[in-house]
């Protein structure tokens, strides 16, 4: 099993950056790789069991399931269903923490998956700069960091 663990101090109140990364189909509003998300039957986007399907700016589609989510413990947990990425078995977590000495928080992007050995660096290496830091990144911008 690949696994990849990607983590960044934010210059914002954990709340602040929860609030603008909680909605499962705002990727679009924050992450510079994303071109589009929707959910799929209508679900509201905090369902567990809701299913958003996104284009990459690539073109690129990938479909992911929420399995888990806490407005208390700031994190949500998804599978990936579908995507361009030779793997399977793909599970995620984008999770905040306050940091308690100044108005900052601590955020982790941590997934494990299952591939061809031969693919493992290269896919872990890829999500963890272009999606997990690209979207670390992002945020550190729009707070001002």
């Amino acid at each position: 099993m690949a696994r990849v663990f990607v983590s960044s101090v934010i210059n914002a109140e954990a709340s602040a950056v929860w609030e603008r990364i909680r909605d499962f189909n705002g990727m679009p509003s924050w992450h510079p790789r994303i071109r589009d998300s929707r959910i799929e039957d209508a679900l509201p986007a905090d369902k567990i069991g809701a299913i958003r399907n996104f284009h990459l700016q690539s073109g690129d589609t990938i479909r992911e399931q929420l399995v888990g989510m806490s407005d208390y413990d700031l994190f949500y947990s998804y599978s990936m269903l579908e995507g361009p990425m030779p793997l399977w078995d793909y599970i995620a977590t984008l999770r905040l923490t306050p940091v308690t000495d100044g108005n900052r928080c601590f955020a982790e992007w941590s997934a494990e998956f299952d591939c061809d050995p031969a693919d493992a660096t290269d896919l872990q290496n890829g999500i963890a700069t272009n999606v997990f830091q690209g979207g670390f990144d992002a945020l550190k911008r729009h707070f001002g960091g």
